[in-house]
């Protein structure tokens, strides 16, 4: 049912969106490597800097395939879900330093790795500059980074600056999100115009495959801050537990309630209805119910 809200929970609930600008990709590259990226890129990569050069990713989407079924309620058509498909790429953007134009050259070396593109003269194949050269590829699992790309999304708050979020009273700890993308490779590399007009930046766009992405499984930030939330041992018993109860359970607790036993919590007797803090109080408090059965069943 609609309800009025005060102008303290739309500040709440609204006025602390999270932002686009704030995120970060960690590029990985294929295992056994190293040699080839040294011999095209020289003495080894700054990946910090091609990581923080990233200026513009997108978090990944699915969806979910489905099967049409019309014959199994006379006029009912429903759909069930078979398997969960995945967005086939992902677009990274990076700024090209003037220096060593890093991410080219990081992306191409990775391409020309898969593809065993060489400059040095092959006695069965020659070389890349001759007319009659052809291709050979890597093994698949020689050429995809099993999990070294990430995408993690996170807000100003998430570094620990509690209270400058939000308004209306003290901020919330910003949460964050972490995609982790499975065999992951370059499959293409954007061309990238140049011109005589006025001068702006160079972004290299590379396009990345990978089979799915994982989404790191998170907390609220704000669940064991909230003065909502009571501790474990609140009221000076340890629940090991922490799951809800069963209905029957439950209906047990509280009729062990009306029948005056000592749950640990002070409640008027003219109360019908637990409050959910009072309810999870009760959880924590009733301990012996689980080790003392007939104390539910005086």
């Amino acid at each position: 049912m609609p309800s009025a809200k005060s102008i303290q929970d739309i500040k709440t609930n609204l006025l602390n969106p999270a932002l686009t600008s704030l995120y970060y990709v960690t590029i990985g590259k294929p295992q056994g490597v190293d040699s080839f990226f040294t011999a095209n890129l020289g003495n080894g990569i700054n990946q910090e800097k091609l990581n923080l050069m990233c200026c513009e990713a997108t978090l990944p989407g699915s969806n979910l395939a489905t099967l049409e079924l019309t014959n199994d309620h006379t006029g009912v058509t429903e759909r069930h879900a078979y398997r969960r498909v995945y967005d086939d790429r992902i677009d990274l953007t990076f700024y090209v330093d003037a220096e060593n134009y890093l991410p080219i050259r990081f992306f191409e070396t990775w391409i020309k790795y898969i593809s065993q593109e060489s400059v040095a003269k092959d006695s069965t194949k020659g070389t890349t500059e001759s007319s009659n050269y052809f291709y050979s590829f890597q093994y698949p699992d020689s050429y995809m980074d099993p999990q070294g790309l990430t995408v993690t999304k996170f807000e100003k708050s998430s570094l620990g600056n509690e209270g400058k979020t939000g308004t209306g009273g003290a901020g919330k700890k910003g949460s964050t999100l972490t995609y982790k993308f499975i065999r992951s490779f370059p499959v293409s590399i954007n061309s990238m115009p140049v011109s005589y007009d006025s001068s702006s930046l160079l972004k290299c766009t590379v396009s990345m495959s990978y089979i799915r992405y994982i989404l790191d499984r998170t907390t609220d930030p704000n669940l064991s801050s909230s003065p909502d939330s009571p501790t474990a041992t609140e009221g000076g018993v340890n629940n090991p537990f922490n799951q809800p109860f069963t209905p029957q359970t439950q209906a047990a607790i509280n009729a062990a309630y009306t029948q005056n036993y000592n749950l640990g919590i002070n409640i008027p007797s003219t109360t019908t209805a637990f409050t959910p803090l009072q309810q999870q109080r009760l959880t924590n408090n009733v301990q012996t119910a689980f080790s003392s059965p007939s104390l539910l069943n005086r």
